[in-house]
């Protein structure tokens, strides 16, 4: 038996997260929330039915709360159980801050909520008469993997790696975990029909893909794509150096370095 998932990765920032602390408050807080409400009638009210935003039918009287297009938005920030959100939050966790960091915190919540809604899109257009709710923050998150992609392709990321009775902590450069992770959804989407109960396979292709394309267009003059790495890709360590980072390779994180200087501008 392999088990693995990621914990962090070997980036540091200069500047604390506080959209992506925001983000993952108003998710985890949202969830609690719908604890106490009835299921159905908070998917059917807040979550996206691609039937009801192209004008194909209409929910009941006591769903719409919101017009449809509203619900891209608030269908962000509601989960399907806690496997869905603890998910989610683990990866918005490890990779959201250095994106936060590198466009600021404005550039950073615009492409956050553009690939959310370009995912939302990208699953309603796949299956526009469907009658399910979509929910989460998988697409959006989408976005910020594809922008992690692109600027930190080599960054490692340290994963959990159970192998029966074997525990470590093993180095997995970013290309390879990300890439594995979009092949896996855009396979599924062609395989799966998409007007079935599942995972919205192409919400997390539209998203990471305009991630892809919205780092581009939005990163501040002198930011390069394409970082070098900054550990050693596939070493490894016993569980234990997870207590600390410190603790990796005997050392600290390695500092982060010369970074560029962000002029003043509109955004911030």
């Amino acid at each position: 038996m392999i088990f693995a998932f990621p914990l962090y990765d070997d980036n540091p920032t200069i500047r604390p997260p506080v959209v992506t602390y925001f983000v993952i408050g108003a998710c985890v807080g949202a969830f609690l929330w719908q604890l106490g409400h009835n299921e159905r009638q908070i998917l059917f009210t807040y979550g996206m039915i691609p039937a009801e935003l192209f004008g194909h039918w209409q929910p009941p009287r006591t769903y719409q709360v919101l017009p449809p297009w509203g619900k891209m938005l608030t269908s962000m920030f509601l989960h399907g159980g806690w496997f869905h959100l603890i998910g989610n939050m683990l990866y918005l966790w490890i990779f959201g801050n250095n994106i936060e960091d590198v466009l600021g915190r404005a550039r950073y919540l615009f492409l956050y909520l553009s690939c959310g809604i370009v995912a939302a899109l990208a699953q309603a257009l796949a299956s526009p008469h469907s009658h399910i709710p979509m929910v989460g923050a998988s697409g959006a998150i989408a976005g910020v993997l594809g922008a992690y992609l692109l600027l930190y392709p080599h960054a490692n990321v340290h994963c959990f790696v159970w192998i029966v009775i074997f525990f470590r902590i093993v180095n997995v450069p970013a290309w390879m975990i990300l890439g594995l992770w979009f092949a896996i959804q855009l396979i599924s989407g062609l395989g799966v029909d998409s007007g079935k109960p599942g995972v919205a396979f192409w919400a997390h292709v539209g998203g990471f893909v305009s991630g892809l394309i919205l780092v581009s267009i939005l990163r501040p003059s002198g930011v390069a794509l394409r970082h070098p790495p900054r550990s050693q890709v596939f070493a490894s360590a016993p569980p234990g150096a997870f207590r600390s980072r410190r603790s990796y390779y005997g050392g600290s994180v390695p500092p982060a370095g010369r970074r560029f200087t962000r002029p003043p501008d509109p955004w911030e």
